[in-house]
Protein backbone atom coordinates (compact mmCIF):
# COMPACT_ATOMS: atom_id res chain seq x y z
CA UNK A 1 0.00 0.00 0.00
CA UNK A 2 1.13 3.50 -0.75
CA UNK A 3 0.17 5.87 1.97
CA UNK A 4 1.37 9.47 0.04
CA UNK A 5 -1.89 12.08 0.30
CA UNK A 6 -3.84 13.31 -3.03
CA UNK A 7 -5.24 16.00 -3.96
CA UNK A 8 -8.13 16.93 -5.76
CA UNK A 9 -9.69 20.45 -7.46
CA UNK A 10 -12.29 21.76 -5.35
CA UNK A 11 -14.26 22.35 -8.38
CA UNK A 12 -14.58 18.24 -9.23
CA UNK A 13 -14.92 16.62 -5.89
CA UNK A 14 -17.26 15.09 -4.43
CA UNK A 15 -16.64 13.19 -1.32
CA UNK A 16 -19.49 11.33 0.26
CA UNK A 17 -23.12 12.74 -0.73
CA UNK A 18 -26.12 10.42 -0.75
CA UNK A 19 -27.78 9.21 -3.48
CA UNK A 20 -31.21 6.87 -3.59
CA UNK A 21 -31.08 3.80 -5.63
CA UNK A 22 -34.81 2.57 -6.45
CA UNK A 23 -34.91 -1.31 -7.07
CA UNK A 24 -38.41 -3.56 -7.33
CA UNK A 25 -38.80 -6.66 -6.44
CA UNK A 26 -41.86 -9.01 -5.95
CA UNK A 27 -43.98 -5.96 -6.64
CA UNK A 28 -42.79 -4.18 -3.88
CA UNK A 29 -40.06 -0.74 -4.16
CA UNK A 30 -36.70 -0.85 -1.73
CA UNK A 31 -34.71 1.92 -1.29
CA UNK A 32 -31.47 1.79 -0.51
CA UNK A 33 -28.78 4.58 0.20
CA UNK A 34 -25.37 4.36 -0.89
CA UNK A 35 -22.93 7.24 -0.13
CA UNK A 36 -20.49 8.34 -2.83
CA UNK A 37 -16.88 9.38 -3.36
CA UNK A 38 -14.42 10.83 -5.48
CA UNK A 39 -15.07 11.89 -9.17
CA UNK A 40 -14.45 10.46 -12.68
CA UNK A 41 -11.44 12.20 -14.81
CA UNK A 42 -12.18 12.02 -18.13
CA UNK A 43 -8.72 12.58 -20.39
CA UNK A 44 -9.92 11.02 -24.22
CA UNK A 45 -13.39 11.62 -25.70
CA UNK A 46 -13.39 7.56 -25.73
CA UNK A 47 -14.06 7.02 -22.59
CA UNK A 48 -17.91 8.27 -23.00
CA UNK A 49 -18.74 5.04 -24.77
CA UNK A 50 -17.37 3.51 -21.56
CA UNK A 51 -18.96 5.28 -18.61
CA UNK A 52 -22.18 7.63 -19.50
CA UNK A 53 -21.31 11.31 -17.98
CA UNK A 54 -23.96 10.81 -15.21
CA UNK A 55 -21.40 7.91 -12.99
CA UNK A 56 -20.96 7.97 -9.78
CA UNK A 57 -18.84 6.11 -7.84
CA UNK A 58 -20.83 4.48 -4.63
CA UNK A 59 -19.31 2.84 -1.50
CA UNK A 60 -22.14 0.01 -1.54
CA UNK A 61 -19.86 -2.07 1.44
CA UNK A 62 -17.15 -0.32 4.24
CA UNK A 63 -15.65 -1.50 7.40
CA UNK A 64 -13.03 -3.68 6.05
CA UNK A 65 -9.22 -3.75 7.05
CA UNK A 66 -7.81 -4.25 3.48
CA UNK A 67 -10.19 -5.31 0.43
CA UNK A 68 -9.20 -7.25 -2.58
CA UNK A 69 -10.15 -9.73 -4.88
CA UNK A 70 -13.35 -8.83 -5.97
CA UNK A 71 -15.32 -11.32 -8.32
CA UNK A 72 -18.62 -11.40 -9.66
CA UNK A 73 -20.23 -14.20 -9.60
CA UNK A 74 -23.26 -14.07 -11.94
CA UNK A 75 -24.92 -17.16 -11.45
CA UNK A 76 -25.91 -15.84 -8.02
CA UNK A 77 -25.89 -12.33 -8.55
CA UNK A 78 -22.96 -11.78 -5.49
CA UNK A 79 -19.81 -10.05 -5.29
CA UNK A 80 -17.10 -12.32 -3.49
CA UNK A 81 -13.75 -10.59 -2.35
CA UNK A 82 -11.24 -10.70 0.31
CA UNK A 83 -10.75 -8.96 3.57
CA UNK A 84 -6.66 -10.20 3.22
CA UNK A 85 -5.80 -9.24 7.36
CA UNK A 86 -9.02 -10.54 8.63
CA UNK A 87 -7.91 -14.15 6.91
CA UNK A 88 -12.15 -13.84 5.49
CA UNK A 89 -13.86 -13.45 2.17
CA UNK A 90 -16.85 -11.84 1.97
CA UNK A 91 -20.13 -11.51 -0.40
CA UNK A 92 -22.15 -8.62 -0.84
CA UNK A 93 -25.36 -8.44 -2.97
CA UNK A 94 -28.29 -5.89 -3.48
CA UNK A 95 -30.60 -7.31 -1.15
CA UNK A 96 -28.68 -8.13 1.55
CA UNK A 97 -25.48 -6.07 1.86
CA UNK A 98 -22.34 -7.17 3.21
CA UNK A 99 -21.86 -10.82 4.50
CA UNK A 100 -19.34 -12.78 5.99
CA UNK A 101 -19.29 -15.71 3.67
CA UNK A 102 -16.07 -18.02 4.09
CA UNK A 103 -13.11 -17.94 6.91
CA UNK A 104 -10.35 -18.66 6.78
CA UNK A 105 -9.45 -17.64 3.75
CA UNK A 106 -6.37 -18.35 3.27
CA UNK A 107 -4.18 -19.39 5.83
CA UNK A 108 -5.20 -22.44 7.43
CA UNK A 109 -2.69 -23.50 10.09
CA UNK A 110 -1.76 -22.66 14.01
CA UNK A 111 -1.19 -19.12 14.92
CA UNK A 112 -2.15 -15.89 13.04
CA UNK A 113 0.03 -16.52 9.84
CA UNK A 114 1.27 -13.11 9.70
CA UNK A 115 0.13 -9.51 8.76
CA UNK A 116 -1.75 -10.50 5.37
CA UNK A 117 -2.92 -14.18 6.24
CA UNK A 118 -5.94 -14.63 4.03
CA UNK A 119 -7.15 -15.36 0.35
CA UNK A 120 -6.16 -12.29 -2.34
CA UNK A 121 -7.11 -13.17 -5.80
CA UNK A 122 -10.22 -15.18 -6.68
CA UNK A 123 -11.12 -16.31 -9.70
CA UNK A 124 -13.87 -19.64 -11.15
CA UNK A 125 -12.60 -22.18 -13.20
CA UNK A 126 -14.31 -23.37 -16.19
CA UNK A 127 -16.24 -25.41 -14.14
CA UNK A 128 -17.42 -22.40 -11.80
CA UNK A 129 -15.68 -23.44 -8.94
CA UNK A 130 -14.09 -21.15 -6.75
CA UNK A 131 -9.87 -20.72 -6.98
CA UNK A 132 -8.24 -18.81 -4.45
CA UNK A 133 -4.82 -17.10 -4.14
CA UNK A 134 -3.96 -18.15 -0.65
CA UNK A 135 -1.51 -16.04 1.20
CA UNK A 136 -0.92 -17.80 4.68
CA UNK A 137 -1.11 -21.09 3.16
CA UNK A 138 1.22 -20.15 0.29
CA UNK A 139 -0.89 -21.84 -2.56
CA UNK A 140 -3.09 -21.88 -5.00
CA UNK A 141 -6.52 -23.62 -3.92
CA UNK A 142 -9.86 -24.87 -4.96
CA UNK A 143 -12.62 -24.42 -2.69
CA UNK A 144 -14.04 -28.14 -2.01
CA UNK A 145 -17.60 -26.77 -1.71
CA UNK A 146 -20.35 -25.42 -3.85
CA UNK A 147 -20.82 -21.70 -3.77
CA UNK A 148 -24.15 -21.65 -2.26
CA UNK A 149 -22.36 -23.51 0.54
CA UNK A 150 -19.11 -22.37 0.92
CA UNK A 151 -16.84 -24.11 3.62
CA UNK A 152 -12.78 -24.11 4.59
CA UNK A 153 -12.03 -27.11 2.85
CA UNK A 154 -9.31 -26.47 0.02
CA UNK A 155 -7.79 -28.70 -2.53
CA UNK A 156 -3.88 -27.78 -3.65
CA UNK A 157 -3.68 -26.74 -6.98
CA UNK A 158 0.02 -25.91 -7.29
CA UNK A 159 2.31 -24.44 -3.88
CA UNK A 160 5.65 -24.40 -5.13
CA UNK A 161 8.12 -24.60 -8.78
CA UNK A 162 11.11 -27.05 -8.40
CA UNK A 163 10.26 -27.95 -5.16
CA UNK A 164 10.50 -23.90 -3.87
CA UNK A 165 7.70 -22.93 -1.67
CA UNK A 166 5.87 -19.93 -3.34
CA UNK A 167 5.66 -16.84 -1.29
CA UNK A 168 2.33 -15.75 -1.01
CA UNK A 169 0.42 -16.17 -4.64
CA UNK A 170 -0.85 -12.35 -5.29
CA UNK A 171 -3.77 -12.26 -8.65
CA UNK A 172 -4.25 -15.12 -11.30
CA UNK A 173 -5.91 -15.26 -14.53
CA UNK A 174 -7.01 -18.62 -16.29
CA UNK A 175 -6.23 -18.74 -20.67
CA UNK A 176 -9.43 -20.35 -22.45
CA UNK A 177 -7.26 -23.59 -22.34
CA UNK A 178 -7.36 -24.01 -18.50
CA UNK A 179 -4.04 -22.82 -17.93
CA UNK A 180 -3.19 -20.57 -14.74
CA UNK A 181 -1.15 -17.62 -15.18
CA UNK A 182 -0.01 -16.08 -11.36
CA UNK A 183 1.91 -13.72 -9.70
CA UNK A 184 3.76 -14.08 -6.52
CA UNK A 185 4.99 -11.24 -4.98
CA UNK A 186 6.21 -11.48 -1.04
CA UNK A 187 3.27 -9.60 0.60
CA UNK A 188 1.82 -12.37 2.54
CA UNK A 189 5.39 -13.38 4.06
CA UNK A 190 4.93 -12.79 7.67
CA UNK A 191 8.74 -11.14 7.51
CA UNK A 192 8.14 -9.84 4.13
CA UNK A 193 11.01 -9.60 1.35
CA UNK A 194 13.64 -11.46 4.30
CA UNK A 195 11.17 -13.99 5.80
CA UNK A 196 13.27 -16.67 6.50
CA UNK A 197 11.05 -19.26 4.81
CA UNK A 198 11.39 -17.71 1.60
CA UNK A 199 12.37 -20.29 -0.68
CA UNK A 200 13.17 -18.29 -4.34
CA UNK A 201 15.62 -15.44 -4.72
CA UNK A 202 13.09 -13.67 -6.89
CA UNK A 203 9.26 -13.04 -7.52
CA UNK A 204 7.63 -15.03 -9.87
CA UNK A 205 5.21 -15.15 -12.84
CA UNK A 206 4.39 -18.79 -13.34
CA UNK A 207 2.19 -21.00 -15.44
CA UNK A 208 -0.03 -23.67 -13.62
CA UNK A 209 -0.65 -25.71 -16.54
CA UNK A 210 -3.95 -28.06 -16.99
CA UNK A 211 -2.26 -30.71 -16.31
CA UNK A 212 -0.82 -29.26 -12.86
CA UNK A 213 2.71 -28.91 -14.49
CA UNK A 214 4.39 -25.46 -12.92
CA UNK A 215 6.59 -23.07 -14.97
CA UNK A 216 8.35 -19.82 -14.44
CA UNK A 217 7.77 -17.52 -17.01
CA UNK A 218 9.23 -14.00 -15.72
CA UNK A 219 11.87 -13.80 -12.58
CA UNK A 220 12.55 -9.90 -13.04
CA UNK A 221 9.59 -8.07 -11.97
CA UNK A 222 10.32 -6.62 -8.49
CA UNK A 223 6.95 -7.00 -7.02
CA UNK A 224 4.47 -8.66 -9.96
CA UNK A 225 0.70 -7.43 -8.92
CA UNK A 226 -2.51 -8.09 -11.16
CA UNK A 227 -2.15 -9.90 -13.97
CA UNK A 228 -4.64 -10.57 -17.41
CA UNK A 229 -4.69 -10.99 -20.77
CA UNK A 230 -5.74 -8.62 -23.92
CA UNK A 231 -8.21 -10.64 -26.00
CA UNK A 232 -7.05 -13.11 -27.94
CA UNK A 233 -4.94 -14.30 -25.43
CA UNK A 234 -1.53 -13.11 -26.93
CA UNK A 235 -0.24 -10.29 -25.07
CA UNK A 236 0.05 -11.00 -20.91
CA UNK A 237 -0.13 -7.81 -18.69
CA UNK A 238 1.53 -7.42 -15.24
CA UNK A 239 1.40 -5.09 -12.80
CA UNK A 240 4.60 -4.18 -10.78
CA UNK A 241 3.64 -2.40 -7.27
CA UNK A 242 6.72 -0.67 -5.80
CA UNK A 243 9.61 1.42 -7.25
CA UNK A 244 11.84 2.53 -8.45
CA UNK A 245 9.45 1.44 -11.46
CA UNK A 246 5.55 1.58 -10.91
CA UNK A 247 4.10 0.77 -14.10
CA UNK A 248 2.45 -2.05 -16.02
CA UNK A 249 4.50 -4.24 -18.36
CA UNK A 250 3.26 -5.88 -21.62
CA UNK A 251 4.48 -9.73 -22.83
CA UNK A 252 3.98 -11.75 -26.20
CA UNK A 253 3.26 -15.15 -25.98
CA UNK A 254 5.28 -17.44 -27.87
CA UNK A 255 4.53 -20.69 -29.31
CA UNK A 256 5.87 -22.50 -26.36
CA UNK A 257 4.00 -20.54 -23.82
CA UNK A 258 7.70 -18.29 -23.12
CA UNK A 259 6.77 -14.51 -22.81
CA UNK A 260 8.74 -12.16 -25.23
CA UNK A 261 9.05 -8.87 -26.44
CA UNK A 262 8.98 -7.37 -22.81
CA UNK A 263 7.98 -3.44 -22.62
CA UNK A 264 6.40 -1.15 -20.82
CA UNK A 265 2.62 -1.28 -21.14
CA UNK A 266 2.49 2.14 -18.97
CA UNK A 267 4.21 3.89 -16.45
CA UNK A 268 3.06 5.48 -13.61
CA UNK A 269 6.47 5.95 -11.74
CA UNK A 270 5.48 9.99 -11.72
CA UNK A 271 2.12 10.10 -10.61
CA UNK A 272 3.06 7.60 -7.57
CA UNK A 273 5.32 9.78 -6.19
CA UNK A 274 2.21 12.35 -5.07
CA UNK A 275 -1.21 9.98 -5.54
CA UNK A 276 -1.90 7.41 -3.04
CA UNK A 277 -1.55 3.72 -4.41
CA UNK A 278 0.22 1.60 -6.96
CA UNK A 279 -0.43 -0.29 -9.63
CA UNK A 280 -2.13 -3.70 -8.02
CA UNK A 281 -4.73 -5.58 -9.92
CA UNK A 282 -6.59 -5.16 -12.74
CA UNK A 283 -9.38 -6.73 -15.56
CA UNK A 284 -9.79 -6.30 -19.41
CA UNK A 285 -13.24 -6.12 -20.83
CA UNK A 286 -13.89 -7.85 -23.75
CA UNK A 287 -12.78 -4.75 -26.21
CA UNK A 288 -9.63 -4.93 -24.54
CA UNK A 289 -10.23 -1.54 -22.54
CA UNK A 290 -7.70 -1.96 -19.64
CA UNK A 291 -9.23 -1.22 -16.01
CA UNK A 292 -6.05 -0.86 -13.80
CA UNK A 293 -6.18 0.09 -9.66
CA UNK A 294 -3.16 2.34 -9.78
CA UNK A 295 -1.87 5.56 -8.08
CA UNK A 296 -5.06 7.74 -7.53
CA UNK A 297 -7.63 5.34 -8.23
CA UNK A 298 -8.41 3.17 -11.45
CA UNK A 299 -7.12 3.59 -14.64
CA UNK A 300 -8.58 3.40 -18.01
CA UNK A 301 -6.55 2.29 -20.93
CA UNK A 302 -7.34 1.25 -24.18
CA UNK A 303 -5.97 -2.14 -25.83
CA UNK A 304 -2.95 0.31 -27.07
CA UNK A 305 -2.53 1.62 -23.37
CA UNK A 306 -3.79 5.24 -24.35
CA UNK A 307 -4.69 6.80 -21.09
CA UNK A 308 -8.82 7.38 -21.54
CA UNK A 309 -9.64 8.64 -17.95
CA UNK A 310 -9.02 7.65 -14.19
CA UNK A 311 -11.95 6.94 -11.36
CA UNK A 312 -10.38 9.25 -8.70
CA UNK A 313 -10.53 7.68 -5.24
CA UNK A 314 -9.16 9.33 -2.28
CA UNK A 315 -8.47 5.72 -0.89
CA UNK A 316 -5.49 3.34 -2.17
CA UNK A 317 -7.17 0.99 -4.56
CA UNK A 318 -6.35 -2.85 -5.06
CA UNK A 319 -8.51 -4.70 -7.21
CA UNK A 320 -11.64 -4.51 -9.60
CA UNK A 321 -13.87 -6.93 -11.54
CA UNK A 322 -16.34 -6.16 -13.91
CA UNK A 323 -19.80 -7.54 -14.47
CA UNK A 324 -23.10 -7.07 -16.30
CA UNK A 325 -21.47 -7.50 -19.74
CA UNK A 326 -18.87 -5.25 -18.94
CA UNK A 327 -21.33 -2.26 -17.87
CA UNK A 328 -20.75 -2.35 -13.86
CA UNK A 329 -17.44 -1.71 -12.67
CA UNK A 330 -16.43 -3.24 -8.99
CA UNK A 331 -13.59 -1.54 -6.83
CA UNK A 332 -11.92 -2.79 -3.80
CA UNK A 333 -10.32 0.59 -2.16
CA UNK A 334 -8.93 -0.54 1.44
CA UNK A 335 -11.70 -0.33 3.63
CA UNK A 336 -14.51 0.02 0.88
CA UNK A 337 -16.22 -1.60 -1.91
CA UNK A 338 -16.93 0.61 -4.54
CA UNK A 339 -19.63 -0.02 -7.55
CA UNK A 340 -19.40 2.12 -11.08
CA UNK A 341 -22.49 1.58 -12.77
CA UNK A 342 -20.95 2.69 -15.97
CA UNK A 343 -23.48 2.66 -18.80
Amino acid sequence: MFQTNIQFPRSILRLLFSVTIISSACNSTSQTTYKTIGFIERTDPALEEIISKDAIVEIIADGFEWSEGPLWVDAHKMLLFSDIPRNSIYKWTEAKGKELYLQPSGFTGAGEGGREPGSNGLLLNSKGQLVLCQHGDRQIALMDAPLDSPRADYITIANNYQGKKFDSPNDAVYRSNGDLFITDPPYGLPGYIDDTSKAAPYQGVYKIAADGAVSLLVDSIKRPNGIAFLPGEKTLIVANSEAPVLGWYAFDIAANDSLINPRMFHDATEAGKTDKGGPDGLKVDSRGNVFATGPGGVWIFDKNAKVLGKIRVPEACSNVALADNDKTLYITADMYVLRVKMR
